[in-house]
């Protein structure tokens, strides 16, 4: 009895998929339900589980393999016939491979020792001694003979006690997400019009709040009070204000989109991923606030479910927390608009005439000037700005 480990139906906008692991070996027993290897597509990680009980019997594609819907991974054989063969079978290549182990170390450990300290082939050794088994008093000898030979050529001597130095490279394919990335960045790159303008932002505001507010709000809500809560709900109240920032273009119409649906930036170990907070304007802080955690967790796992990475109105990116000072992000087709956070840093500002150290931080706003004029972006960052600057301008919606 056999059952085939097919790939699950991938989803619609997801073409093919990479085996990125196999977590089980052939010959091993596995059950129903466990996960036998993951697959990677451009936006998720997916686990494939076992069809039955059994024997993993045969490994049809391997780790790096490209596959599709349907595609037959391996075999899995609840035959305990399978499991006694390969048992054998393994005892038998690992019996030849330590033979031709015996084969390559015929030589004492002592001479291997030497060998390799100083550098030298043995075939030299076993040429100028005409000895088929060299022991290590024939490799003192040889040693002794060539610093003998060379004593006033140091390069030589430096040559035979120092071991050549090695330049390697290691070349791996890339990831079906960071294929998709780049993909995604050149398109951004040839099809829009991107233009990028900044604003600084005096963050006491924000920072007192949270320090108020903080242990309070972790009691009650069992989760930190961040920053990017704040600027979520600020930009979305700058998007009711600026319409022509919650659009797109879409061949020769504008897509004016009446939902705020903010894609957020987060780095895994596997590349980028942009979740998106659906309704954000329907939520609470403390909702935003679980809902990012959630996203990063999931993204670092890879278990972060496609509906999650669907759609998405305007990005917000935060490079900030990698320590970046400023910089110029990448709008996230269709999307019109990006916009960069950056690191909070105490700045010397003027305020009234007197100097005064403040908590800055430098707002990038990338946008497709085919939709969005100079005015309208400047506008945005300055109506940011006011509300970061003064929260109380969300609670009067002013």
């Amino acid at each position: 009895m056999k059952k085939e480990i097919q790939v699950p139906l991938l989803p619609e906008s997801v073409v093919n998929a990479k085996i990125s692991k196999w977590h089980k070996n052939i010959g091993d027993q596995v059950k129903y339900n466990d996960n036998l290897l993951d697959l990677e597509t451009d936006k998720i990680v997916l686990e494939v589980p076992c069809p039955s009980d059994g024997i993993l019997q045969e490994i049809i594609k391997k780790e790096g393999d490209l596959v599709i819907s349907k595609d037959v991974l391996g075999i899995i054989s609840n035959s305990k016939s399978i499991q006694r063969s390969l048992i054998n079978k393994n005892f038998f290549e690992n019996k030849i491979q330590n033979n031709n182990m015996e084969n390559n170390f015929s030589e004492t450990p002592n001479v291997r020792r030497l060998l390799k300290l100083y550098n030298i082939d043995i075939q030299d050794v076993k040429k100028k001694c005409s000895k088929s088994k060299i022991t290590h008093i024939d490799i003192e000898n040889y040693i002794r003979n060539i610093i003998l030979k060379y004593k006033n050529n140091k390069n030589i001597i430096n040559n035979i006690n120092e071991k050549k130095s090695k330049r390697n490279i290691n070349r791996i394919s890339m990831t079906p997400i960071r294929r998709k990335i780049s993909e995604r960045l050149l398109e951004s790159v040839r099809n829009t019009a991107t233009l990028t303008t900044f604003q600084e932002v005096d963050m006491s505001n924000i920072i007192n709040i949270r320090k108020k507010y903080n242990e309070k709000f972790q009691n009650k809500y069992n989760i930190k009070l961040g920053f990017m809560s704040f600027y979520i709900k600020s930009v979305v109240a700058c998007l009711q204000k600026i319409p022509q920032i919650n659009a797109a273009i879409d061949g020769n119409d504008i897509i004016y989109y009446d939902y705020f649906d903010i894609s957020i930036a987060i780095s895994t170990s596997r590349g980028l991923i942009t979740p998106v907070l659906k309704d954000v304007d329907t939520m609470k802080i403390h909702e935003i606030e679980k809902k990012i955690k959630y996203f990063a967790e999931q993204g670092e796992n890879g278990k972060l479910d496609i509906k999650n990475l669907i759609g998405g109105n305007f990005t917000i990116s935060n490079g900030g927390i990698f320590g970046s000072l400023i910089s110029t992000p990448i709008i996230n087709p269709p999307q019109s608009a990006i916009l960069g956070i950056h690191v909070i840093k105490d700045r010397p500002i003027a305020v009234n005439g007197k100097i005064k150290i403040l908590p800055m931080v430098y707002l990038a706003l990338s946008y497709d000037h085919r939709i969005i004029d100079g005015k309208e972006a400047a506008s945005f960052l300055i109506e940011l700005k006011n509300i970061l600057e003064d929260y109380s301008r969300i609670i009067f919606q002013i």
